[in-house]
């Protein structure tokens, strides 16, 4: 409800700078003076019947069912025409070029936005155009709003629910993703500054996500390992480091040929089956992990690779057959849809 009453005010406080207040009295008044007109000169007109002769006549419908036939009428019948048709026609108008300009501003990346618990990219390359694209397919992100803030001239792609701040990652162009009530940021990588340079404006943005929303969840990507703590020190909760991640799966392919064709499934959600970190239903807390891996493949045809314990800090890959799962703990699941816990 606050939502909407926001856009409306927003929308009445275009309509006043837009002087469209002005132009809509003036078409009122053109309304009355046509009512009271015909009704003054055609006396056989009732006023009720006056006012609906007068909003046909503007709006140039003219049903022709009813006619000024006196001399009078007819000239108020002109003056109705002339002016009321032109006021009318400037008023839809104005009402048109303010939604237009509306829509100029969002493609321009010069709106402000306001949506919550939604993703906030930070920064475009020819990568992040993949990056929504997997986020989209995943039904968890599938109707969630996700807010680009890259400095580039306008919207780089065609979704109806990502919005683009134009501009670099600061505290007004953060302001205006609503980054207080977002609820992850991914800082990926600038193309804008020299490959030297690039960790340290990725430690930088991630410094002022942090300063402004300290809840935030902050997904980064570095190059170089050695920033890892800066970034850690900066406020990022995961950091992603490009030339090590590929190194390690190229070690991989040459070890075990063709196994990087299974993680290239496991981490895409647009084919295959993909990885999900999911809460435990409360049958299974308590039961040893051989026992609810048992019950993940015969009830949901899935497999539990790892557990997530808060108590360690820290995922145990393969747990061991008689670990017992607790009640904070979470699990990764290999699935071919993000599956819904539940005893069958």
């Amino acid at each position: 409800m606050i939502h909407v009453l926001f856009h409306v005010r927003k929308f009445l406080s275009s309509i006043a700078k837009n002087k469209i207040t002005r132009l809509l009295l003036l078409t009122l008044f053109i309304l009355f003076i046509g009512a009271f007109g015909l009704s003054y000169f055609e006396k056989t007109s009732s006023v009720l019947d006056s006012f609906w002769w007068s909003f046909v006549t503007i709006t140039t419908v003219g049903y022709g069912d009813i006619a000024p036939s006196t001399l009078g009428g007819r000239i108020v019948g002109v003056i109705v025409m002339v002016f009321g048709i032109g006021m009318l026609g400037m008023f839809t108008a104005t009402i048109a070029s303010i939604f237009v300009e509306g829509k100029l501003k969002e493609g321009k990346g010069t709106k402000a936005v306001k949506v919550n618990e939604h993703f906030i990219v930070c920064e475009w390359s020819l990568k992040t155009k993949e990056i929504i694209e997997e986020l989209r397919a995943d039904a968890k992100v599938q109707n969630k709003p996700i807010v680009l803030i890259a400095d580039i001239p306008e919207k780089p792609m065609e979704d109806d629910k990502m919005f683009f701040i134009r501009g670099e990652v600061n505290d007004e162009t953060l302001g205006k993703a609503n980054l207080k009530e977002g609820s992850v940021v991914m800082v990926l990588a600038s193309n804008n500054v020299d490959s030297g340079s690039r960790d340290a404006k990725t430690i930088l943005n991630i410094l002022s996500i942090r300063t402004l929303n300290p809840d935030i969840y902050i997904c980064a990507e570095i190059e170089d390992t050695k920033n890892m703590q800066h970034c850690k020190m900066a406020g990022a909760n995961e950091i992603i480091v490009i030339g090590k991640l590929s190194s390690n799966l190229l070690v991989q392919a040459a070890l075990d040929h063709g196994i990087t064709q299974i993680i290239s499934e496991l981490v895409t959600n647009r084919f295959g089956s993909e990885l999900y970190k999911m809460k435990p239903p409360q049958n299974l807390v308590g039961r040893q992990f051989i026992e609810v891996l048992t019950f993940l493949k015969k009830e949901h045809n899935s497999i539990a690779l790892a557990v997530e314990s808060p108590d360690n800090n820290k995922f145990i890959s393969n747990p061991p057959k008689d670990y017992v799962i607790q009640p904070e703990d979470k699990l990764v699941i290999v699935a071919n849809e993000r599956p819904n816990l539940t005893v069958r």
